[in-house]
């Protein structure tokens, strides 16, 4: 979908993003209950002690995977919310507004790229 980048979100855009949203958490949501029923349904009796160790290298990948899925759930859920007050497209540092461009490939950014690059700098000088 084509935007105008404009401050003001359309109520087209709006229906664009919400389903957007939507759809990215309902995949979410269905991935972690496989993630559970995978690890439920495992036999865990390992003769190896390498496939035992593999087993458990893989188990912990998908734990932090759906760790990470899950603060992606909440991200959505929060920007749906956003999208509902009309708050969707406002920076959350300096208050300006997003530019769509932004929201399309980020759909759940809270910062606009000025304060994004601000921030990732700063992580970089905490990590030196």
């Amino acid at each position: 979908m084509e935007f105008v980048d404009s401050t003001q979100i359309t109520e087209e855009e709006k229906k664009y993003y919400q389903s957007k949203l939507e759809i990215m958490l309902n995949e979410l949501l269905e991935g972690s209950g496989d993630t559970v029923q995978e690890m439920k349904s495992t036999n865990q009796e390992f003769p190896d002690p390498t496939d035992r160790a593999n087993y458990e290298s893989e188990r912990n990948t998908a734990l932090r995977i759906r760790d990470r899925e899950r603060k992606l759930i909440k991200k959505i859920r929060s920007a749906i919310v956003r999208l509902e007050e009309e708050t969707y497209n406002v920076c959350r540092e300096c208050g300006d507004y997003i530019r769509k461009q932004r929201l399309n490939a980020r759909p759940v950014t809270t910062l606009c790229i000025n304060c994004k690059e601000i921030e990732e700098q700063k992580e970089k000088t905490q990590q030196i």
